[in-house]
Formats: C-alpha cells, structure tokens, sequence
C-alpha cells in the first residue's frame, strides 16, 4: 500500500498501540481508543459515504461540520443585512417588538443607500397623525350578508400538523387579543384553534379537509356545519401556494395522529394526500360558481381565493370568468413565491412561482383593467415582516397583508430551517410532545399581540411621515427605487399601470397594453385555464 494511502489510515490505526500504551493505566482510556477503532472499522467496510471509506475515522469530521453548518454561519459567519431567507436585523426586529422592548437602532443605518434597489419613502413636511387602530378594511360589503372588517396585519396560512398544538393555541389567543384574524392553513380547524377563540379565515385546499368525504370529495353538509360557526370570518379556497405552487402534498401516515385526523377528516393508519388540484371544479366558470355556492353555504360570509399567479393567461380566464358570469370572490390573497412555511422539493422553492411583488402588482391591474377592483379586496403575503413590507404592498395595490414567519418568529423561531424534519428546536414547526413543551402559550400569545400592535404603530408612524391620512393613501408615487445605473426613480416609474376599463376595449397606439396583457388577454377564454390557440 502506498504511503499517502497509509497516511489516510494512521489517525484510526493509531488507536490500537494507543489502548496498548493506556491499558497499564486506565481500563476506561484503553476502552475508549477501542471504540474508535470499532468506528473506524465501521467507516472503512461501510459502503454508503466514500469520505469515509478513504478516511475512516477523521472522515467523520467533515460530516460533523457539514451537519452544523447552518448554526455556524448564522451566528458566526452571516451579515446583518443577508436575508437567508431573513436577515439578523429582521429577525432581531421581531424579536424586540414581540418582547416590547427597544427596537431602534444607533449611529444610523448599515444599508447601503446607493446600492442598486435600495428603497424608501418620501416623507412630508406636513406630517400627520394616524391611530393604529383603525387600521382595518372591510371585506364583502358588497354581496355578503356578514361583512368582516380585516386587520392591516394578519397571520398568513399555517396548518396545525405543520405547526404544533401550542404554537396554534398562542397564534389564535394573540390574534383574540389583538383583534386580528388567524388563517388556519389548508389542515382545517382543530381544538387548538377553536380553544382561544379569536378570529379564523378557514382555508380549503384541495383535500377538502375538514369538509370532504370519505373519498376525498367536497362535502357540503359537513361544509357549513363548520363555516356557518362563529368564529370563523372568512372562506379562502387555496388554489396555490408560494412555497409550492402546482405541487401536492402528502402527511406520511407516521405523522396522522388522532388530532390530525379529527380536524382533518381523515382515517388514521393512511397517508393524508392534498392533491395538486381541485376535483370541485374544472375551469375558471365553475370555481367561480363553486366560490358562490360556498359564500350561500356558508350563510353570507366572505369567500375568496389564495394563490400564487402561474399562467398569465389562466388567471386572466378568471377574471374573463368573472366578468362572463358576473360573480366574483370576495377577496384575493396572491401569495408570492418567496413564501416559505410549506416544505417543498428545492426547484419548486427556486424556479416556480411569480414574485409576491409581480403578482400583485398583475392581479390588481386586471381587477382595475376590467372595473372589478372596487368589488374584491386583495391581500399580500410573502416575505412581509416589517411596517415598510406593507407599505410596499399597499402602494403596489393590496388592501392587506398577512405574514406567516414574522408571527413565527414572534413566538421564537430561530430560523434553523428545520420545520420539515419534526426536529424543531424551539417547538414551533414539531409534533414531538417534548419539544413542543417549549411554547408556553401564555407568554407566547403575548409575543404575537405585541408584534402585531407594534408594527403597525410602526406603520402608523411611517404613514404619518408621509403626511397621509391612512395607510390605504400609499401610492407607487410615494415609493423611489434606485435602479441598476444608480437613479433613484418613484416606483411608478418601474411599474406598468392601468386605467379602468381599459381591458374592456381594445389595445391601441396611443393606450398600449403592457405586458403580459398584450401576449395573453385576448386568446384568454372563461371556460378553458389560460390561451386557446385558434
């Protein structure tokens, strides 16, 4: 054998005249260089790793720091400003508000404020003073018979079986003291979330859990036993999500405990599956006479959609769809695909999806273009975590955001982004009954009460800056985005906009139609998803 492939040996052949030279003086010494050497000859015969077949032993180091990577750049290597997928400071945000305690910050700001995309908003030598708390909008007030006025802020679709029992118990108690309301993510509505008693958005995904049938159908008895209770606000049908749009998803049966199975109607011992799709529905003019038949089911309470814009051309069908049928869903919530609560395969997270902020800004111009804005609110969500995120969403055309990650920070996330392997060390994302322990629901409802309040006095503060009179004034105009040549320029200026009514006549020289209005309106058909070639 060479010897540079004896060298690769010699740290674990070292331990055998190492337990020979300790024995004399310590059985346990000698005992201890016996087990590395059984290690090291479990590393050598294996035949999974080959790092550890050419480097038994020492092979295992490398695995070792590769498994506590992610601790050692997030408190020893990571920049303050690096958003992976948050950064220190925003996380630290959260952490100082949800805690009350102080959250400026000294000797001015680490950001680079000449660095391509850098924003901010354009303050008024008039400014004024705003009370958070009217800081609502109304849902439905057009064709509901029970309205529901919306915080600005609200927690984002989080299932319980994602997160853990009191994780949804102090999210729920939070938003009841804070007059917020919780979505309940597409796991339906458990014990947990009824206990406290705040505020629910039931959302349905394509598993129809908590109102489907014993083969996976929509059942509309068990529908509106639960839509018509009380504390349940609002119905969003989820088409998509931004962590994985397009995918499916599937509880491993291991993971359906009796809880799980109760609040989501399914059997124990089977694998709980949310397919990629709805059966309810097969083109735009039925999910949106589906959307109808479960406001009427649901005795008059809002009903919308969640989704994260694919096709331009198949979210134009539904808005063909709307106009063609003349029903609308209440609300919208487009998801970006920088959303990340969902666990998905790597290129769905990367490469599928449209950004929160080209989404929104689409979904609202086609509600404008085709003079429906007025009747159906649209919310955001996506990475939003500070007062300037709603801002940005509000001048981009929403009406409010929900956050997901910010609330579970609030409750102590440590971003170790370990929620998909039930080994979550703060307890937050796990259905392991110890682990979970480390959410005390008392102090963590507090935690997300004052996240909530505190950001938007923050927002409060920063609407005053600009000298508006409520955060629905924000406007792209009062936005400015520094571009790639380093010009500072209002968010207007980036953006397409249209006027009302404009898709309803045609495209001309003088009022083009930007893109991808111009590419897919106008092959777009209500009774088909997307473009129909001629």
């Amino acid at each position: 054998m060479a010897r540079s492939s004896l060298s690769r040996y010699m740290p674990w052949l070292a331990t055998v005249p190492a337990a020979l030279v300790v024995w004399p003086f310590s059985a346990w010494g000698s005992a201890f260089f016996g087990v590395l050497f059984v290690l090291g000859w479990k590393d050598f015969a294996q035949t999974k790793q080959a790092v550890r077949r050419n480097y038994p032993l020492t092979g295992r180091i490398r695995y070792g720091l590769e498994y506590i990577r992610p601790e050692l750049r997030q408190y020893f290597l990571e920049d303050d400003e690096e958003k992976l997928p948050f950064s220190r400071n925003q996380r630290a945000m959260v952490y100082a508000r949800s805690k009350v305690q102080n959250d400026k910050r000294g000797f001015g700001s680490i950001m680079d404020m000449y660095a391509p995309q850098t924003e901010w908003i354009t303050h008024s030598m008039q400014p004024t003073q705003l009370d958070p708390a009217n800081f609502r909008t109304t849902v439905g007030a057009q064709q509901c018979q029970q309205p529901y006025d919306l915080s600005l802020l609200n927690i984002s679709g989080m299932s319980f079986g994602a997160l853990s029992p009191n994780a949804i118990k102090a999210l729920n108690k939070g938003a009841a003291q804070g007059g917020f309301a919780h979505d309940t993510g597409e796991g339906s509505i458990s014990t947990h979330h009824r206990e406290p008693g705040g505020d629910l958005i039931w959302q349905i995904g394509s598993g129809y859990f908590g109102c489907r049938t014993p083969d996976g159908r929509f059942d509309p008895e068990r529908f509106a036993a639960q839509a018509q209770s009380p504390q349940v606000k609002m119905i969003e049908l989820k088409l998509s999500q931004g962590a994985k749009p397009g995918h499916g998803g599937v509880l491993p049966r291991a993971k359906v405990s009796p809880e799980i199975a109760q609040a989501r109607g399914v059997p124990m011992g089977q694998d709980c599956v949310s397919p990629a799709k709805h059966s309810a529905f097969s083109s735009p003019v039925e999910l949106l006479l589906f959307i109808t038949r479960l406001r009427e089911l649901s005795g008059g309470k809002p009903v919308g959609i969640k989704l994260c814009v694919g096709h331009p051309a198949e979210w134009f069908s539904v808005v063909k769809a709307m106009l063609e049928t003349g029903h609308t869903p209440d609300f919208i919530v487009v998801d970006g695909s920088e959303g990340g609560t969902g666990a998905a395969p790597i290129e769905f997270a990367d490469h599928v999806g449209m950004p929160l902020r080209d989404g929104l800004r689409l979904v609202h111009n086609s509600l404008v273009g085709v003079g429906l804005r007025e009747r159906v609110r649209i919310g955001a969500s996506g990475k939003v975590i500070s007062a300037f995120d709603i801002a940005r969403c509000l001048a981009l055309g929403a009406d409010w955001c929900n956050s997901a990650r910010g609330f579970m920070f609030s409750l102590g996330c440590i971003q170790s982004r370990s929620c998909h392997t039930d080994h979550c060390p703060t307890g937050v994302a796990t259905q392991d009954p110890v682990r979970q322990r480390a959410v005390v629901v008392t102090d963590k409802a507090q935690r997300v009460y004052y996240f909530h309040a505190n950001t938007l006095h923050a927002l409060a503060d920063l609407v005053g800056a600009a000298g508006l009179q409520k955060p629905g004034d924000i406007t792209a105009h009062h936005l400015m985005l520094r571009n790639a040549d380093g010009q500072a320029r209002s968010l207007a200026s980036h953006i397409d906009t249209l006027t009302p009514g404009q898709l309803l006549g045609a495209a001309t020289a003088h009022t083009p139609w930007p893109s991808p209005f111009a590419e897919y309106w106008a092959a777009s058909q209500a009774q088909h998803w997307g473009a129909v070639s001629a």
